[in-house]
Formats: C-alpha cells, structure tokens, sequence
C-alpha cells in the first residue's frame, strides 16, 4: 500500500496501477474508491464504465499538478501532453484535501 501526501500531509491511501492491463481497467466497474489511483505512464483518462463521477490530476515526472479535472461517466478527458502520471478519486477529494494546478505531491510507499 502506499500513501498520497500533499504539503507532508497524508491525504490518502493509494492504489498504484503500473501494468499496461492496470493502467486501462482504472476505476471501470467499480462503484467507488476509498483514496485514489495512480496511474502511471499516463497522460489521458476516459470515463466509460464508470458508475461515479471523478476528479483527475495530472501530473509531470514529478509529481507537480499541471491540470485538475471533474470528469462525469462516459467522457474522454483532453490529453496533457507534459504529463506522466494521473491521479483519479472520487469528484470533491481533490478540493478536499486542497489539490489545484501547481500543488506538489508526493507518493509514499
């Protein structure tokens, strides 16, 4: 298991998708997440399959917030082309625990 920190503040638990298989089955099918997914080599989410509207961070190589999205089920989010990870969680986590464009996370395992 490992843990997704903002400012040193552990704000989640988090699942870690590195496997192309992880990477494209994401949330689809589940009807919730407790925390948030990690997806990583990634620069584009879509939504089909998914039974609960998200919130998606991308990320750079270091893990420094470039674009912050609420996507509802049955969308294809833009891609962003600097970005190699994706966060998603459920829509409001993000504004919860104060993830906007330009915060630094960290990942903890």
């Amino acid at each position: 298991m490992a843990w997704l920190l903002v400012e040193d503040q552990v704000v989640a638990s988090l699942e870690i998708a590195s496997s192309r298989r992880e990477r494209r089955r994401g949330l689809i099918g589940r009807s919730g997440i407790e925390g948030a997914l990690l997806l990583e080599r990634t620069r584009s989410v879509h939504t089909f399959g998914m039974h609960f509207m998200i919130d998606v961070a991308h990320c750079d190589a270091e893990m420094l917030v470039l674009r912050v999205a609420t996507m509802p089920a049955n969308r294809v989010g833009l891609p962003v082309w600097r970005a190699r990870s994706v966060i998603e969680t459920e829509a409001g986590n993000l504004r919860r625990w104060g993830v906007i464009e330009g915060t630094q996370l960290e990942i903890r395992r």
